[in-house]
């Protein structure tokens, strides 16, 4: 850990995972102590969730995972446990999962926390409406910080983007100073949204406040790194994430770094990036895990020029979550194999929700063109750079 040796200070980031450790060891000791006692086991269950969301780490997910499972075969389906095991099988996108934990135990559909996940869960799967209205049924029972930063990236995607951030300014102000953590992950949905609207400079500003309230996280530097690209400074951006990479063991991290390296002309040293990230990404699909099919179809689409792989992964993603995402990388990559005109059903599909985002629309640039629909062609790329005007510079997929 950087901070714990070489005379470099203890980042935020480092003492808040050294802690998470200390804690579930000493937790682990307990539980084996007395096994029966569920109160030290469900604290283990949140203190490795935790940790696991510090690290990102599949294999630290997947320990929090085990002790959810361990205990609901020893003490039944708990209302806490239940949640924490829907929340992780949410977060990997194993959504029919996630509403099985939840009913497990029926209670959690009038708590607020499971409440809050059912509308996550909605929203991935398409249904915009129901989970819009859900957030504003919470928010109004009790205007809780989450809330108030999920319906902020509601509002984001359907381009209401000063609601938006006035609901993130909201929600950071809700935070107290114990959770600088937090503080800095609602800056960096700021400054996402930001940079997604052509706004690299404000994006960067907003990073920085991040860095400055939460030194060290790695989840900082990675946008950070966005930024820099979007900026023209794709060199700045790749020594950035290569030290994030060399941190944090994510396939996503070193795809863009070899995206990044090719952009640059490097093609020979992007070759092990791109190799790695595709072994990864295949090696968690082979192993029954579904997060990475969303991202080896952009993968195969791009980065891996293979567009009919690119297709066969963007259908399983879209057969587990049909929503705006996942239906234009499917359009995206039939576009890629030569299959415009299916391309175009699911381009249609995705635009239907309302989204307002350059990426897509520039995808349904493309695909209009392909048609033979100049005149939709071009009003979706004079939309796609209405949004953002920075768009042909290089994008990082977070």
């Amino acid at each position: 850990m950087e901070g714990a040796h070489g005379g470099h200070p203890m980042t935020a980031f480092d003492a808040e995972l050294a802690k998470a450790r200390k804690d579930i060891s000493a937790l682990e000791l307990l539980a084996q102590r007395d096994p029966r006692d569920p109160e030290k086991r469900v604290r283990l269950a949140y203190r490795q969730f935790h940790q696991a969301s510090l690290t990102g780490s599949e294999s630290d997910f997947r320990a929090a995972k085990q002790t959810c499972a361990e205990m609901i075969r020893d003490f039944g389906p708990k209302e806490d446990i239940c949640l924490l095991e829907a929340n992780i099988a949410g977060r990997f996108h194993c959504l029919a999962e996630a509403r099985q934990a939840l009913q497990m135990c029926p209670s959690l559909a009038r708590r607020m926390a499971g409440r809050s996940l059912l509308a996550d869960l909605d929203f991935q799967e398409g249904r915009y409406d129901q989970a819009h209205a859900a957030w504003e049924d919470l928010i109004a029972e009790q205007r809780t910080w989450d809330n108030l930063a999920r319906l902020a990236h509601w509002k984001g995607k359907l381009g209401q983007i000063d609601e938006a951030d006035q609901l993130y300014e909201e929600a950071a102000g809700d935070l107290t100073a114990k959770e600088m953590r937090s503080f800095a992950w609602i800056e960096v949905q700021r400054g996402a949204l930001a940079l997604s609207h052509g706004r690299p400079n404000q994006a960067r500003a907003h990073y920085e406040r991040a860095s400055r309230s939460y030194s060290g996280h790695w989840y900082t530097d990675e946008h950070l790194a966005g930024s820099l690209a979007a900026e023209g400074k794709p060199e700045e951006a790749l020594a950035l994430l290569q030290k994030v990479s060399a941190r944090v063991p994510k396939p996503e991290l070193k795809q863009t770094c070899g995206e990044l390296l090719r952009f640059l002309g490097r093609a020979d040293e992007a070759q092990p990036w791109l190799q790695a990230a595709e072994q990864a990404y295949l090696s968690s699909a082979q192993e029954g895990a579904v997060h990475y099919y969303h991202h080896l179809a952009d993968f195969y689409a791009d980065a891996g020029s293979q567009p009919a792989e690119a297709v066969k992964w963007a259908r399983k993603d879209v057969a587990l979550r049909a929503n705006f995402s996942t239906q234009s990388a499917l359009a995206w990559a039939l576009y890629q194999s030569g299959d415009a005109a299916e391309g175009l059903a699911w381009i249609r599909r995705a635009l239907a929700s309302g989204v307002q985002d350059a990426g897509i629309f520039a995808t349904a640039s493309a695909i209009f063109n392909a048609c033979g629909d100049a005149a939709e062609g071009g009003r979706y790329a004079r939309a796609a750079a209405a949004i953002n005007p920075n768009g042909q510079n290089f994008h990082m997929h977070h």
